[in-house]
């Protein structure tokens, strides 16, 4: 990132070149376009060419830094669609099917590995959240399960992916 920051487009590159596959199988499977996602995507790197003398790394990998930023992007988009929110639960495995093939990808291998350790109702409720960028209120309506059971489901979900990923982050 601080050779990004200086202006070194082959840095660049080589961060486009590793995170690209990741990204995209993101925005993918949030927007449910490739043309959306692969748009999405060139708009990220583009702020991180410009932000990049703004990360910090003691707040997280740049992994994780460019993966908050393309998921906050695409909920930016859902949001500005300004459609009804109805999900269907079979929307998730739908849009997992459009996603690029993830099984060839170590990330998406190690957090299908994390998610695993959920429990179907934790799993759930994370993939609601995460995906489809409904509110904890939302997703208590959806499922028809009280708020605060909700927020433990996530609250727990989250700490078990963070025990599971945390020393695979890089």
């Amino acid at each position: 990132m601080e050779a990004i920051a200086g202006g070194d487009r082959q840095a660049l590159g080589t961060l486009y070149d590793r995170y690209l596959p990741n990204m995209l199988a993101l925005g993918i499977r949030m927007l449910g376009s490739t043309r959306e996602a692969e748009d999405l995507v060139q708009d990220t790197f583009l702020e991180a060419w410009q932000r990049a003398a703004h990360y910090d790394r003691s707040r997280g990998s740049v992994r994780a830094w460019l993966m908050l930023r393309t998921r906050s992007r695409a909920l930016d988009q859902l949001r500005a669609r300004k459609r009804r929110r109805t999900v269907d639960i079979d929307a998730i495995e739908e849009r997992e099917a459009e996603t690029p093939d993830p099984a060839q990808n170590v990330d998406f291998q190690l957090a299908r590995q994390a998610m695993q350790a959920l429990s179907d109702d934790q799993r759930l409720a994370i993939e609601l959240s995460y995906f489809s960028g409904l509110t904890m209120a939302e997703i208590a309506a959806k499922l028809d399960t009280p708020i605060g059971t909700i927020k433990s489901r996530i609250h727990q979900a989250v700490r078990v992916l963070r025990k599971t990923l945390g020393s695979q982050d890089g």
